[in-house]
């Protein structure tokens, strides 16, 4: 199972919810969340480039008592910095131009493109047992993550919760009351293009419509401006996760799109 996140802000949990959530502070992505002895952790920082887009600024996997740092290109071991391909531990880091890979043999695969998107592959044997932006993992979407007992969340209070308090943090918490419309009037365009011919190899093996939505929300966000960052990483997002799932997606980028 994978959750990920990608270009505007989008996040997907294990059990498949997709939201947004545009916090610029460092939050826990997902960790191994039992009381008595938690294996691993994954916290991330979102900011925006020199473009204004969304990108990962910085990864930090603890895994007992290992700690991982990546930023684009560079990769911190307990304080040192290490050629890739590097491995200790349990852990493999591989890095090139395009990606950077950690397998931990505990069950943990994290994949990043070095700029906006991001996906960690969990091993089953942590059904339940975590906890972050990716939820809990407990095959039921919504539940725990924004209905828990009798409260409900939206997207932005649930992202504030994960936040990792640092004591001279220097970033706000995005505003709880302004989650995010549902755009439905992009739906036909949307749908139009996550059927093109070049994804037919991904109609069975991912939940179309949760990348619709995202979709959605990224024509909405992103209707003003003539770049083409949300809706192109939303669709790369979906063709990252066919390859993964083991499809053949085509080439969808034209000279025109993306």
């Amino acid at each position: 199972y994978v959750c990920s996140t990608w270009g505007n802000n989008h996040f997907k949990t294990f059990d498949g919810d997709i939201y947004q959530f545009p916090g610029t502070c460092e939050y826990n992505f997902v960790s191994d969340c039992r009381e008595s002895y938690k294996e691993f952790s994954v916290h991330i920082q979102r900011g925006l480039n020199s473009n204004n887009h969304s990108e990962i600024q910085y990864i930090l996997l603890t895994i007992t008592d290992f700690t991982v740092y990546l930023r684009p290109k560079v990769a911190v071991v307990d304080g040192q910095i290490v050629k890739t391909p590097y491995y200790s531990s349990g852990v493999l880091i591989e890095s090139n131009d395009i990606y950077t890979k950690v397998y931990a043999k505990l069950g943990l695969v994290l994949i990043w493109n070095q700029e906006d998107a991001l996906m960690v592959e969990l091993d089953n044997k942590f059904n339940n047992y975590t906890c972050g932006l990716c939820g809990d993992y407990n095959g039921v979407p919504i539940y725990n993550e924004f209905i828990n007992g009798v409260t409900s969340y939206n997207s932005i209070t649930y992202g504030n919760l994960q936040k990792i308090s640092k004591p001279n943090a220097d970033c706000d918490d995005p505003d709880e009351t302004q989650a995010l419309p549902s755009c439905s009037e992009h739906r036909d365009e949307c749908e139009t293009l996550l059927t093109s011919s070049a994804f037919a190899d991904c109609r069975l093996r991912l939940n179309l419509e949760l990348y619709i939505q995202a979709c959605m929300q990224d024509k909405c966000a992103c209707s003003t401006n003539e770049d083409s960052f949300c809706l192109c990483s939303t669709i790369s997002e979906y063709s990252r996760q066919c390859s993964h799932a083991g499809g053949r997606p085509g080439e969808w980028r034209t000279q025109d799109f993306c």
